[in-house]
């Protein structure tokens, strides 16, 4: 998808605050930069460490980010976003990009397999099917660990591939490493074992397990919440509340984690668009 036209007319005062540092929000200021935006972006990340992909964007004179201060409470009347440790940032357009979290603990050895969350780790787990492919020389048989939409796409991805894929609702104590020629490999898992002491064996393993959107913020600003969780967003990315969007799996369109039906750079593009018109039209409503 093509980047957002430039828009010299973008007013040099627009302050777009994000609330979020991860793929979704990165994609976003990327998406700002390439369109020429000439405000000011502020990210409020939750994470304390810094991803080379966020300290690149960083480095952009517009943006600042603040590591390790989530956004804790949004004033939408005063269009002000307070961070966990007090801090205050005003806000001319605000976009929720906090993601999603999986709904229980993860599971013993989870890190040596495929996972899928979002559309998003489609191509990555296409790779590591490939690479597993190779390495066997033949069809690969796939554990898939879940239950709903995201086990859903995971399971097409797999046979896309030409993974014949087991597919399991019941959660695993822990994941087993694969093995060759006697030794484990972090190339992928290769099984999985239940409470009962009974396993499925493959030969590779793909988590896809429920998340629930981080969309906390929702009730701070009055935001409307989908009844799964999420925040409602209309086509264009709007929430119930003017001046505040929402994007990636903090976000919900349909009643569905938005992380499933778009890519982040998709949707990141298109809220850029928005946010790009939307601070063009300002000065013009502000002087009607």
């Amino acid at each position: 998808m093509s980047a957002p036209a430039p828009s010299p007319s973008t007013p040099a005062a627009t302050r777009i605050v994000i609330a979020g540092a991860g793929p979704a929000a990165q994609a976003l200021v990327a998406q700002l930069d390439r369109a020429r935006f000439t405000g000011t972006i502020t990210v409020l990340s939750n994470r304390d460490d810094a991803p080379a992909g966020l300290l690149e964007l960083a480095l952009l004179p517009q943006v600042s980010v603040r590591f390790g201060q989530p956004a804790s409470h949004i004033d939408a009347a005063n269009r002000t976003v307070a961070t966990a440790d007090g801090m205050e940032f005003a806000y001319d357009q605000l976009v929720i990009a906090t993601g999603s979290a999986p709904v229980a603990n993860p599971v013993d050895g989870a890190a040596q397999c495929l996972s899928y969350a979002t559309i998003d780790d489609a191509p990555r787990i296409a790779k590591g099917v490939q690479k597993v492919a190779r390495e066997l020389g033949r069809r690969p048989v796939g554990i898939l660990v879940g239950t709903g939409a995201a086990a859903g796409q995971a399971e097409a991805v797999l046979r896309a591939k030409g993974v014949r894929p087991i597919r399991t609702t019941a959660r695993p104590s822990a994941i087993v490493p694969a093995v060759v020629a006697g030794v484990s490999t972090p190339r992928a898992a290769s099984a999985v074992v239940f409470e009962d002491g009974s396993s499925m064996t493959g030969d590779l393993v793909v988590l896809a397990e429920e998340r629930v959107s981080r969309d906390g913020l929702a009730a701070s600003a009055g935001l409307d919440r989908a009844p799964g969780g999420g925040i409602v967003i209309s086509r264009d990315y709007r929430t119930s509340v003017p001046g505040i969007w929402a994007i990636g799996d903090a976000a919900a369109f349909d009643g569905v984690r938005l992380g499933l039906l778009v890519a982040a750079a998709s949707a990141a593009g298109a809220c850029a668009s928005q946010l790009l018109t939307a601070a063009a039209e300002a000065p013009l409503l502000q002087a009607a």
